[in-house]
């Protein structure tokens, strides 16, 4: 299961399902059990049925009825520090015996 669908292309696992929700709840919102145990016989039907590799079944829930402006606050720049692919110094080598 996977809420992170760009991430999920790119791997190419054998099969997954897309939640559209924030990252970290791919089985849905907190005490909301009714909600997850949807999500989750959802997901398992889903696998069960996809036959072709790579395939990726994207779940119809959504994390806020009243539109996506969730993703404004959840996704916004700055989140996360750049990443960067500046080598790390090499340890220094001990001198030989």
């Amino acid at each position: 299961m996977t809420s992170a669908l760009d991430i999920t292309q790119a791997i190419k696992p054998p099969r997954s399902v897309f939640l559209d929700f924030p990252l970290g709840h791919q089985t849905g919102k907190a005490l909301q059990p009714e909600l997850q145990q949807n999500i989750l016989v959802d997901a398992f039907n889903a696998l069960e049925s996809m036959e072709e590799p790579g395939a990726i079944v994207t779940l119809p829930y959504r994390w806020n009825e009243a539109g996506e402006g969730w993703k404004d606050a959840e996704y916004r720049p700055g989140y996360l520090a750049p990443y960067s692919r500046e080598p790390s110094p090499t340890p220094a080598t001990p001198p030989g015996p």
